[in-house]
């Protein structure tokens, strides 16, 4: 089975898309629950790591700003 690499910063693709229609969320913490932020409306959500793992299409990685 592969584990994703989740990182505060990531955005998020899911599968289902949030209710004010976009599928893209920002994640602002990692540990057990993952909190993402919703980049349409702003809301934010605390979601177990299992079930936010299932519910993933594609990770696009945080930009890093030292590097470029």
């Amino acid at each position: 089975m592969n584990i994703p690499k989740i990182n505060v910063g990531d955005r998020l693709e899911l599968k289902k898309k949030h209710p004010c229609g976009t599928a893209v969320f920002t994640v602002m913490r990692v540990g057990s629950d993952i909190r993402i932020v919703c980049d349409g409306c702003g809301r934010d959500m605390v979601l177990p790591r299992e079930k936010l793992e299932k519910a993933i299409k594609k990770i696009h990685p945080a930009v890093d700003e030292e590097h470029e």
